[in-house]
């Protein structure tokens, strides 16, 4: 089982319980004023892993705030839309790439031009959705990881199993973040020694604790990934037994922008799609593949904009049951 040789006091020694980091730090501050329409919600929205993320908030007032663990160390950021204008402020060893890379990260390098609608329901919904881009982190461990952990399980399973883990071994976020409960990813190091009963607590089995364990022992190597071309970076990824092609465009849809990332083996996906392009809400993989070759370049973007359509086929069988591995 995963983690088994992790010593009992691994736990101790982890970097999240030292002081707590100063709420009162100054933040950097940028604006900047894009030259499209942006909508933060519909950008920043596939980050987001469930309502509870310690990562993530978005707030009633617009504000997006965003954790993570950049080359420089831990960061948080806050984005506000003021008009055309967008407001950030960032804290932490991580503060300065944050900003430098806010551009990037809500769409700067995509090419929603490069998409031309041929059906309908695409160009309407593109109509309507001025302000979708696809956002780019140049992170791909913090995707990866809760990528792996959703294989194979629901949604609410994943999302509680992220939750536990980041805020059980993570750190607490910079800046003024202690009444949103935010907190930043675990290093590579740290994911290194969670011992195999906090995975089991988790609700995470063998098999994906074990992926998370192999690829964050060539984190490094992974992170490349990021700067290479979607065929190359899915390659790197699937190097690593455990990821395949469903983990692999997961997480390079968030990580490098991949507007072709389309996600197979999904259970939904193909379906949605095919009752959205076809009336054929019992399509395959294959089937999906079909009818998103007219948009080879651009499978991905097709498919947000389908899921964004809200034409999705009525619900015919119930939910899948979650697992209560913890119980076992």
């Amino acid at each position: 089982m995963a983690g088994r040789f992790a010593p009992r006091t691994a736990r101790a020694a982890l970097p999240h319980q030292a002081a707590p980091t100063r709420s009162d730090e100054p933040p950097r501050t940028h604006d900047w004023s894009p030259p499209y329409p942006l909508d933060l919600r519909l950008v920043l929205g596939p980050l987001r892993r469930g309502p509870a993320d310690p990562t993530f908030r978005m707030t009633s007032d617009g504000t997006v705030w965003r954790t993570t663990r950049t080359p420089e160390g831990p960061g948080t950021l806050r984005v506000t839309a003021h008009g055309a204008s967008i407001r950030a402020a960032a804290w932490g060893p991580g503060a300065d790439w944050l900003l430098s890379g806010l551009p990037t990260l809500l769409g700067a390098d995509d090419d929603p031009d490069a998409f031309t609608p041929r059906h309908r329901l695409l160009a309407l919904t593109r109509h309507r959705r001025p302000g979708l881009r696809l956002l780019r982190t140049g992170l791909v461990l913090e995707s990866l990881i809760p990528s792996i952990l959703e294989q194979k399980v629901t949604t609410d399973e994943a999302y509680r199993a992220w939750r536990l883990l980041v805020r059980g071994y993570g750190t607490p976020a910079p800046g003024p973040t202690v009444d949103l409960g935010l907190y930043v990813v675990p290093d590579p190091r740290t994911w290194a020694v969670v011992p195999s009963w906090e995975w089991h607590k988790a609700g995470v089995d063998a098999k994906r604790s074990a992926t998370i364990l192999r690829a964050v022992r060539v984190a490094h190597r992974l992170e490349e990934a990021a700067a290479m071309d979607l065929p190359e970076a899915r390659a790197r990824l699937e190097l690593i037994p455990g990821i395949g092609p469903w983990t692999s465009a997961e997480t390079l849809q968030r990580s490098n922008g991949a507007a072709d990332a389309v996600t197979v083996g999904d259970l939904h996906l193909p379906g949605i799609v095919g009752h959205a392009l076809a009336d054929n809400r019992h399509a395959d993989d294959e089937e999906m593949l079909a009818l998103l070759a007219p948009y080879a370049g651009q499978r991905h973007r097709a498919t947000r904009l389908i899921l964004l359509s809200g034409h999705t086929p009525k619900r015919r069988a119930p939910r899948m049951t979650p697992r209560n591995i913890a119980a076992l």
